[in-house]
């Protein structure tokens, strides 16, 4: 109301696509030609159902509603007087009440659900009754919607089952080394650090969509960490303590196992920011194991958080911290309820209408299996995590973050370094990772995929889907640097493949786990990966 003419604007708008949509309206009833006053936006799968063009009736509740999502929308998007964390938070959360009020969402106005209930004389929505009676959490007293068939997956059996053994472990980790599927592989062996908010194993789904397999078919002798699913014993592990029992654990378990002085590291998320944490850390103690680092959408300047930021100030940081003090961790489900509010047209709405209004049963789906399979996080590693990297953005500062009591500056850092990063990111926006892809002080191969935060990482060449952008050096500001950037089709894995060979040395004879005399614990993908 501080600014009456804008909010005339804005109501004058709606009304004119109001009246628009009444003359269209009527005309599509008298049987004339008309054309759509608004249409859902590219990728809105919630109006696919022909009904909703072809039936006045829904194409008026369809126009209507996203005339008024629209006229909403802009509306907070215009507020002026509020800072920009107050506005963001303002935009997400209308955006989520906008998304949860589509016609979509309800039997009476979804042509879809009302036709399934008149065939099935209102079987879909008994059904769907015992769908949300089953997904209902009594000890938690949270609704937990089905995504996938959890049945029809198991790891080890059909997930997870590229050959290897656990050749180490210790509170924090398990090490896995893949069985080499050729005759000889590259010199330098290769270390992968996945995020420990999932299990390792979205990066070895299916044999047909496994980036572990697939290194393996290239010649590379692998070892992925799979981290713990901690409970309260562990509380009391920091961001540090993942670095130096973690990541430096890890690396000199590679190099006992291969006998060679570097390695290859490889970082996936918060797996990244941790392996920056270490190369900053080796940087400053004289380490010089690793011959080069990939980051996979990876933060270490954080003034991009993108929607993960409503999530994150003062007040809220508080509030989580008291409750894991009590519990001594994040419970990982928790993470994964913000997560799917990223997207929640495509995460939570539509498996609402699917399981509840349709009565349909989850279809298999090997992502969404791992989605769910969620982890807990060490209280005091979470909170560090939130407030040193999010909140006050501190780990991108020289001295700004200490591993064993040692400063680190990550704009020391002189390793090789391929980043690899995603257009519809929600979680890791690209601008965001470019930033850090600007502090280092090495030689940088910035990389831009298409599609998000995992389907966009886990596109398997033979699949040919999305394509990829690689362009100048990252001296550029992020919106000059895709604007002078080359698009190429296919799977960015093959342009890595290209980089990492120069880092990789000469081809030896293939190197099998326990072949240096380590003990052998367990078969991949070992117990870590399987604990509740």
């Amino acid at each position: 109301m501080d600014n009456l003419q804008k909010l005339f604007e804005t109501q004058t708008r709606a009304w004119n696509a109001y009246t628009d949509l009444w003359i269209n309206t009527t005309k599509a009833f008298l049987g004339e030609e008309s054309s759509p006053v608004k249409k859902p936006e590219d990728g809105d799968r919630r109006f696919r159902h022909p009904a909703w063009d072809e039936h006045p009736f829904y194409s008026l509740i369809k126009q209507s509603y996203l005339v008024a999502a629209d006229a909403m929308q802009s509306a907070i998007a215009e507020v002026d007087g509020v800072d920009e964390a107050t506005a963001h938070k303002m935009r997400f959360y209308t955006r989520q009440f906008v998304d949860a009020m589509s016609p979509s969402n309800f039997p009476l106005t979804n042509p879809e659900v009302m036709q399934a209930t008149l065939e099935s004389k209102g079987d879909n929505l008994l059904k769907g009754l015992q769908n949300l009676i089953d997904d209902f959490d009594g000890e938690s007293g949270q609704l937990r919607i089905s995504m996938t068939d959890r049945e029809a997956f198991a790891l080890g059996r059909n997930v997870a089952t590229t050959p290897g053994k656990v050749v180490f472990q210790n509170d924090l980790l398990q090490l896995l080394q893949f069985e080499p599927s050729t005759v000889q592989t590259y010199k330098q062996p290769l270390l992968i650090m996945p995020p420990w908010i999932n299990k390792y194993y979205v990066l070895d789904l299916q044999p047909q969509n496994s980036l572990i397999k697939w290194l393996v078919a290239q010649g590379h002798t692998v070892f992925v960490v799979s981290w713990v699913n901690p409970d309260a014993s562990l509380g009391h592990k920091d961001f540090a303590d993942y670095v130096t029992e973690g990541a430096l654990a890890a690396i000199d378990a590679v190099t006992q196992a291969t006998g060679e002085p570097q390695v290859n590291l490889v970082g996936y998320c918060i797996g990244g920011t941790l392996l920056a944490a270490t190369l900053a850390y080796m940087q400053e103690t004289g380490d010089s194991r690793v011959a080069s680092a990939t980051f996979f959408v990876t933060l270490i300047d954080f003034s991009i958080p993108g929607d993960l930021g409503v999530f994150i100030d003062e007040q809220q940081l508080e509030s989580l911290e008291r409750t894991m003090a009590e519990r001594g961790y994040h419970d990982g489900r928790e993470m994964a309820a913000a997560f799917n509010m990223l997207r929640a047209n495509d995460l939570i709405w539509s498996f609402y209408v699917r399981n509840y209004l349709l009565g349909k049963e989850p279809a298999p789906f090997d992502l969404l299996y791992w989605n769910a399979d969620s982890t807990r996080l060490p209280a005091k590693m979470h909170s560090t995590y939130l407030r040193t990297m999010y909140l006050e953005n501190r780990f991108k500062e020289p001295g700004g973050f200490s591993v064993a009591g040692v400063p680190i500056d990550v704009s020391k850092i002189r390793t090789p370094a391929y980043f690899i990063s995603t257009e519809e990111d929600h979680i890791a926006p690209w601008q965001g990772t470019y930033l850090g892809a600007q502090l280092f002080s090495g030689p940088v191969r910035f990389v831009l995929g298409k599609s998000g935060h995992i389907a966009g990482i886990i596109n398997p060449p033979d699949a040919n889907k999305y394509g990829y952008y690689t362009g100048p050096q990252v001296d550029l500001p992020a919106a000059e640097w895709h604007a002078a950037a080359e698009p190429h089709a296919g799977s960015w894995w093959s342009d890595w493949q290209a980089w990492l060979e120069q880092y990789s040395g000469e081809q030896v004879p293939a190197r099998r786990p326990g072949a240096a005399g380590q003990a052998i614990l367990e078969d991949a993908p070992g117990s870590y990966v399987k604990m509740p």
